[in-house]
């Protein structure tokens, strides 16, 4: 799933030279609110094939992000494009990990992930914001052609390539912004997400419909939202 700049982005750094009569993989390819698949398909690839980890419209297969490699085998695609996933995954460095295993030597990545200051949204969870040096750190043993914030909303693209002589970066003491903790972690875990999803969230939840109704109501007398921004 992704916005208009995502399939922009995509449309923008995919070569139709990389797509025709190659093998091309879309993780999270369930369209929920855009998906690029009739883009790519149009550029005629030998394989396009869609997974997601649930089943809905553009799925083909369902895979986890962290079992691409176990599934497809190493070098399995010569293009895979990755949207508004890498949040959602609380293994990222299992995902980044599977997303450049899964990919050919000279092969092209396209990925898109949130940013700090990006709403909470569940899929089933949302656990990570990716700034773009973080993007930077955790691609460095790729070919980074552009690395891009998303113009729309806080986000952050990637297109990259992956070189002959690979050699995955290690990411272990790597932290990233965590929506779960509010702060800069190397993980997450099983009790402060129990607490985020229980406590944390639904008082975040009522807050935010508090906010709306104030603003509303603000709004209908004709004055100025000054705390919200407007």
């Amino acid at each position: 799933m992704c916005n208009h700049a995502c399939l922009q982005f995509v449309q923008a750094h995919l070569a139709e030279s990389a797509v025709r009569g190659r093998r091309v993989l879309e993780v999270g390819a369930r369209n929920i609110n855009g998906s690029a698949r009739r883009l790519v398909e149009s550029m005629q690839p030998s394989e396009y094939l869609g997974v997601d980890i649930a089943p809905g419209p553009g799925v083909d297969l369902i895979c986890d992000i962290g079992g691409l490699v176990e599934r497809f085998g190493a070098g399995r695609f010569d293009a895979v494009v990755c949207t508004e996933v890498l949040e959602h995954v609380r293994d990222w460095r299992g995902a980044v990990g599977n997303l450049k295993g899964v990919l050919a030597a000279g092969g092209i990545l396209l990925a898109t992930t949130r940013s700090i200051g990006f709403r909470y949204h569940g899929y089933p969870c949302d656990f990570w914001r990716y700034q773009p040096e973080d993007i930077a750190v955790l691609f460095a043993d790729m070919a980074i052609g552009v690395i891009e914030s998303d113009p729309i909303a806080p986000g952050v693209f990637l297109a990259a390539s992956k070189p002959d002589r690979f050699r995955e970066v290690r990411l272990d003491g790597y932290r990233l912004h965590s929506v779960v903790c509010g702060r800069r972690c190397a993980g997450v875990s099983n009790a402060q997400l129990a607490l985020f999803l229980h406590v944390k969230r639904p008082v975040t939840r009522f807050l935010a419909r508090q906010r709306r109704s104030i603003r509303k109501r603000i709004g209908g007398s004709g004055a100025t939202d000054v705390a919200g921004g407007r």
